[in-house]
């Protein structure tokens, strides 16, 4: 029983990594859609980087409760192996992907792949491919293999090592670039103008460009001063210049 909770814990963990994936990599670096990016009446980049962070925050609980059955199950288990782990890891990694095509993409529509490609159904078609289905068949054909039983101390480190790049990688998303001139600010809805433009001077910056609501700000500023922007209301500091990418797709 305790070796199919490892199993289990497992996918549940592929299935969190697959949404930080997506989000990290979609939402952020490329930029290519956000979560809502298809939903009627959520057209402002402050709602749609919103909802980004409560899918994030959703993908940290599914990951913790993940990493809390798996660290249960592994002091548990008598027999435990490191290539059953990988195996379950890629099976959730490509269930997500699955998951997130049929129900996101198609039945619900609330965004595709590539919202400004003249062809959003073959990315979709791509993506799901690539980095669905393959992991998921890749993921069955590992974990249906003699399992190879492990010693005391391999699944901890297995575990421990998944633990650590799933954190560092989480972490990682949250910097922005050091060399990048300008930065894009997302202020919270209760943040006021006025409070935008203080947080921008407090921070020794220089305002280039903003919405005319005072939303959504692109300033020049020390690298070292954009994290302060957090403590002044802000949603999201991007490294990233002008809006661009999904930004694109939001209108203010």
């Amino acid at each position: 029983m305790a070796g199919r909770s490892w199993f289990r814990w497992g996918i549940v963990l592929g299935f969190a990594i697959g949404g930080f994936f997506d989000g990290i990599l979609l939402h952020q670096i490329l930029q290519w859609h956000h979560l809502l990016s298809l939903v009627p009446g959520v057209s402002s980049i402050r709602a749609q980087v919103l909802w980004d962070g409560y899918f994030h925050a959703l993908m940290y609980v599914i990951a913790g409760a993940s990493l809390w059955g798996l660290w249960r199950a592994n002091r548990a288990a008598e027999q435990r192996s490191g290539r059953l782990l990988a195996g379950a890891l890629l099976i959730g990694f490509g269930l997500w992907h699955v998951a997130d095509a049929l129900l996101s993409h198609w039945l619900l529509g609330i965004h595709r792949i590539r919202l400004d490609s003249p062809n959003p159904l073959l990315w979709d078609l791509a993506w799901l491919g690539g980095f669905g289905v393959l992991p998921l068949l890749l993921g069955l054909v590992i974990a249906r293999r003699r399992p190879r039983i492990d010693g005391p101390r391999g699944p901890s480190v297995a575990l421990l090592m998944v633990s650590l790049l799933t954190g560092s990688a989480a972490a990682w998303s949250l910097k922005p670039p050091a060399d990048q001139r300008f930065t894009t600010i997302v202020f919270a809805p209760w943040t006021t103008p006025a409070a935008g433009l203080d947080a921008v001077l407090a921070s020794g910056g220089r305002l280039l460009w903003t919405d005319r609501r005072a939303a959504v700000m692109v300033v020049e500023v020390p690298p070292e001063s954009r994290w302060s922007f957090y403590r002044r209301g802000a949603l999201l500091v991007s490294g990233a210049g002008l809006p661009n990418g999904c930004f694109s797709w939001a209108r203010n």
